[in-house]
């Protein structure tokens, strides 16, 4: 006899993905069963790089400390052409988000410690070595068919996430194309068990005869990759004595131990529509993007942080399932961005011809004498910015340069009226938040608007600017002690109230004097507490 299991939540997939959508949906108590099919989390070498938006996502589930224990924090790049010298640098330093904006890490350790957060959370059931056979959706909900080690079960959800990669099950069975191009030269992939290459940083070697990537990682490990040609066999390509001549032509590790070598073809490509009915693509299902910029990974970690609030709302407040649209409405433009630049970075990594080659390093150089084009490049200026400009946003007065609306907000180190000194979100809960800008935002609201803003179920904190210390209030106030918000365009936006969405994106704002105004936003962010108010 078939058993039948009911969950509000089905994720297909339990990569990094998968994983910390279960970890943000157990961590706002929505009832979530994940199927893997594999018996584990991955064994072998994938992603090795995290960024700082990714580190914030980890953050929301308490997960951020222990993925730092297993990485290597604030590594850059540096590009060479075919004689190995240098002509540019990438090195960013910057801390807008709380975090290193590049982080070395093993997607294994990831997925460790994704896998183990989701012990903390009774809500939450894995299922590995189970697969799906198929499923059908209607109007109330998704009944799935499943195989696992005891025998086929079935599980009806509420909604149900495709996170199961680029060969996406769920896709094909929802008959989803995707849209994009695949690059004609596979890679090899070699992963070091260990190194004698002391360079802290990535290297990049522009060499139209061979590209080649060189990456760092923890404990001492490093991978290469290198493009192939068209005459070149995968399978002789994995030959270990093929990937240690390409080795001796780059460093000096053509004699360390290997973990892995495998070859490659990478893909740009996106999902043309990520949600249908009552399931949605995230992940790698949604797009896949070159490994040039390291945004792959990374891209799916933000897909996860966005749509695990908004299925929360949707199941606690009945709200209309229309609210999900805007998932794709957001993420798909900011996915496709970093696919492009991961295509831009790739054409200065493998220039076609030397005549292409000297004219990228010619460019960086001439760009070089300029201080402002070279603090662009070096300071990942050119990486587009985590925002959108539709979606559950209301757009203020502001220049589309001045305006905040649609961005993540910084993570400033902050300061209470103690001078305890923590992250920003350590002080923020997870719920939406009208961060209150002003000297002194204990007098910028009045005692009618906090308490309308905390029957609707949002928290009020204030920010002082750096040169002003908090005061003790009715609710918590800090001091930006970063100066991020003195600098533009945040600085803009002193004397106004700031309404953040529980992903840290910024809603809208309000000068002090209209705070009222921003109740209506707030119908549409929190509809669930608004109902017993209205």
């Amino acid at each position: 006899m078939t058993s039948m299991t009911d969950t509000d939540i089905l994720i297909i997939g339990a990569g990094p993905t998968g994983l910390l959508l279960a970890n943000l949906l157990g961590s706002m108590n929505v009832k979530t069963t994940v199927i893997e099919a594999n018996a584990t989390t991955v064994q072998e070498p994938r992603a090795v790089s995290i960024d700082d938006e990714s580190m914030r996502a980890l953050q929301a589930v308490g997960l951020h400390k222990a993925v730092q224990e297993v990485s290597v924090a604030g590594y850059g790049s540096i590009y060479r052409g075919p004689n190995k010298k240098q002509f540019a640098t990438v090195k960013p330093v910057s801390k807008e988000f709380g975090f290193d904006k590049r982080n070395a890490f093993q997607q294994p350790d990831l997925e460790a410690i994704l896998r183990d957060g989701l012990k903390r959370y009774s809500c939450v059931k894995a299922n590995f070595s189970t697969r799906m056979i198929s499923f059908d959706q209607d109007a109330s909900g998704v009944v799935a068919n499943m195989q696992g080690p005891d025998g086929n079960f079935v599980i009806s959800a509420q909604y149900m996430i495709g996170c199961d990669g680029g060969r996406s099950g769920v896709r094909k069975s929802l008959g989803i194309k995707m849209e994009g191009t695949t690059y004609k030269e596979p890679w090899l992939i070699v992963d070091l068990k260990t190194t004698k290459n002391r360079c802290f940083h990535t290297e990049v070697f522009c060499d139209p005869k061979r590209p080649c990537i060189t990456l760092p990682g923890p404990d001492g490990i490093r991978r290469y990759e290198f493009m192939l040609h068209k005459h070149e066999d995968a399978d002789l390509a994995e030959v270990e004595g093929f990937a240690r001549r390409l080795l001796a032509d780059v460093g000096p590790d053509e004699a360390e131990e290997f973990r892995r070598n495998q070859v490659y073809t990478f893909h740009a490509r996106i999902a043309e529509n990520w949600r249908k009915g009552r399931v949605f693509l995230a992940g790698d299902a949604a797009h896949l993007t070159p490994p040039f910029a390291g945004q792959g990974m990374n891209s799916g970690l933000r897909d996860a942080h966005n749509l695990a609030w908004k299925l929360a709302t949707v199941l606690s407040a009945k709200a209309e399932h229309s609210l999900l649209d805007s998932y794709e409405i957001e993420r798909k433009p900011h996915a496709w961005s970093l696919i492009l630049l991961a295509l831009r970075m790739g054409k200065i990594m493998m220039p076609t011809s030397s005549f292409q080659g000297a004219l990228v390093r010619g460019a960086f150089r001439a760009l070089g004498v300029y201080p402002p084009a070279r603090e662009y490049f070096a300071q990942m200026k050119y990486k587009p910015k985590p925002r959108f400009e539709v979606g559950l946003i209301e757009a203020d007065d502001k220049t589309v340069k001045e305006t905040i609306v649609g961005q993540m907000i910084p993570q400033p180190v902050v300061e209470d009226h103690v001078r305890k000194q923590v992250l920003l979100d350590t002080v923020l809960p997870d719920k939406p938040v009208l961060l209150i800008y002003a000297e002194r935002p204990e007098v910028a609201i009045s005692a009618k608007i906090l308490q309308d803003m905390n029957e609707c179920g949002v928290v009020v904190i204030g920010l002082t600017p750096e040169w002003t210390t908090p005061s003790k209030a009715e609710f918590p106030i800090v001091r930006d002690r970063s100066r991020i918000f003195s600098t533009k365009p945040f600085i803009g936006y002193l004397n106004h109230a700031i309404l953040l969405r529980r992903d840290r994106y910024v809603a809208g704002t309000r000068s002090v004097d209209q705070l009222s105004e921003l109740l209506g936003l707030v119908r549409m962010i929190n509809p669930s507490r608004l109902k017993d108010t209205t």
